[in-house]
């Protein structure tokens, strides 16, 4: 039993918002990483597995393809952050931006 997930109070000195904060992200890049991974091995690698290794046009593939999901998840999550920063300024000004 992992003392991340338990319901009872939080060993002292651990802040449990921080605890849970932690646990979102660990969440949000395991997601993140097996959406890669499942997108890239079903463009990249042919289901009829010839080799054990990959070969060049496989691996070049598969470079570009992991390049392309992390630039798209920065652009992603600039995006949000900024929108997060508008929608806070905005209801610190009593009212919100559209998305």
């Amino acid at each position: 039993m992992s003392f991340l997930r338990s319901n009872g109070p939080a060993p002292s000195g651990v802040n449990a918002d921080k605890i849970d904060m932690a646990i979102t992200e660990l969440d949000t890049v395991t997601d993140f990483f097996n959406k890669m991974v499942s997108s890239c091995h079903a463009k990249c690698i042919s289901t009829r597995y010839a080799e054990p290794d990959l070969n060049k046009g496989e691996s070049v593939c598969i470079d570009r393809c992991v390049s392309k999901f992390n630039e798209v998840q920065k652009k992603v999550g600039e995006k949000l952050q900024s929108r997060g920063a508008a929608n806070a300024a905005a209801g610190a000004a009593g009212g919100f931006t559209s998305l």
